[in-house]
């Protein structure tokens, strides 16, 4: 196997360089209400109670020098999904702590992109009326005050707000060119943007957005902030290049999977993550564990989707089942499988012509292990992710972050 370094990481790391946080932690959550849970814990804190015990070490700050290989085969201990979630959680209460944030960015989100333009306009109400689950936004609202009671912030910054107004704006973009390139009929239950307005529009109305976006970063004028989240768009290019040339290449790697997600995915949200902990004025340590559980969750998020394209039927992903496969796509899931199974070979390469034969591949992909092995890679990133947070205090906003976590391993429960 050869070792894919990624030069666009900081510090000069390969992309699957996963740095754990060095403190260690002898205690589960129960399944609760974030808010109710958060301040029983808080309070009990306070009284001096010791509901978790945490042994903190001083990490080693650095790069690893582990190689891929070893990376990849690394198995730490993971989290333990019949263990960890007890009774089904949503979205909306992850996130009650920062209901408030999120409202006014509902708010701000449409007049931010402009009313010089009626098409545009029309764009915004289209997109940003679809709803959408702000899970970005959400966790730089989290991370924002996770890490303000480090330095004593009582309040969010305006930087903090405009960040989250214009990660949402660079996820939605991204979304546009994403429905385009896929030929996209739907998106959240809605006709998609080029459905309505022709490609040539929504191609137009995308770039407008990663320019409105990037305009208001500039004007952040913080340097590390400008070239974090200028990084991600030139991350986004590239992963979409890199899966535009690897279709139906059944000898691709699974570190390179690894780096086109993280282009693809987990760039925007370690950007988000660490973006939001760099205005709160932390310091280089806990900045980079924000990095770190960003790039981790990011990962295992993008698992768990590509997981679920062969698990849940066409009416729950808004798409047919399988179609990253159908287009050539190969995924975690299909990697593994392709390994037990020479069959699976032969139908990919062959484009699927045969009536029938993207159902038998996929069914051998579920017969194979493939999709159990993805989990384990899932389980295993988001482990690594919970590990990132220990370096937080102990408050509600810390507690969302890991039940976040959780809450996505429990899609692929």
């Amino acid at each position: 196997m050869t070792a894919v370094a990624c030069h666009n990481l900081e510090f000069g790391r390969t992309m699957l360089d996963f740095l754990a946080c060095g403190c260690t932690s002898n205690a589960s959550f129960d399944r609760f209400p974030v808010r109710s849970y958060a301040k029983g814990a808080v309070r009990n804190v306070n009284r001096g109670y010791k509901p978790r015990k945490l042994v903190c070490f001083q990490p080693e700050i650095g790069p690893q020098t582990k190689t891929p290989e070893a990376l990849l085969t690394d198995t730490p201990q993971v989290l333990d999904l019949k263990k960890e979630l007890r009774s089904p959680a949503s979205l909306t209460n992850l996130f009650e702590v920062v209901a408030e944030d999120l409202q006014t960015l509902n708010k701000n989100l449409q007049s931010i992109v402009g009313a010089e333009n009626p098409v545009l306009m029309s764009a915004a109400e289209q997109i940003f009326g679809a709803g959408g689950k702000r899970m970005r936004p959400a966790l730089v609202f989290l991370v924002s005050r996770a890490t303000a009671e480090i330095v004593g912030l009582k309040e969010l910054t305006k930087e903090h707000r405009r960040l989250a107004e214009i990660i949402e704006m660079i996820h939605t973009a991204s979304l546009i060119h994403d429905d385009v390139l896929d030929e996209s009929d739907m998106r959240r239950g809605k006709e998609t943007l080029h459905q309505l307005y022709g490609t040539r529009v929504a191609v137009l109305a995308g770039d407008f957005m990663f320019a409105q976006s990037s305009w208001y970063l500039a004007n952040l004028e913080n340097l590390e902030v400008i070239k974090l989240i200028s990084q991600v768009i030139k991350d986004f290019a590239s992963g979409e290049i890199k899966q535009a040339s690897s279709l139906f290449d059944c000898d691709v790697q699974l570190e390179e999977y690894l780096i086109k997600s993280y282009y693809k995915t987990a760039s925007l949200i370690s950007a988000s993550t660490k973006g939001a902990s760099i205005f709160s004025g932390v310091n280089s340590y806990i900045s980079e564990q924000m990095y770190q559980y960003g790039k981790n969750f990011g990962l295992s998020f993008q698992i768990v989707d590509d997981i679920l394209d062969f698990t849940q039927s066409a009416e729950q992903l808004g798409k047919p089942a399988g179609s990253d496969l159908a287009n050539g796509n190969l995924t975690a899931p299909v990697i593994f499988a392709l390994k037990k199974e020479a069959r699976l070979r032969d139908i990919i390469e062959s484009e699927f012509c045969d009536t029938g034969s993207l159902e038998e591949a996929i069914e051998i992909v579920k017969r194979c292990g493939g999709i159990h092995r993805a989990q384990d890679l899932a389980r295993e990133k988001a482990n690594l992710a919970v590990q990132n947070l220990q370096c937080l205090p102990l408050n509600s906003f810390r507690i969302a972050l890991e039940e976040l976590v959780k809450y996505n391993l429990e899609r692929i429960k």
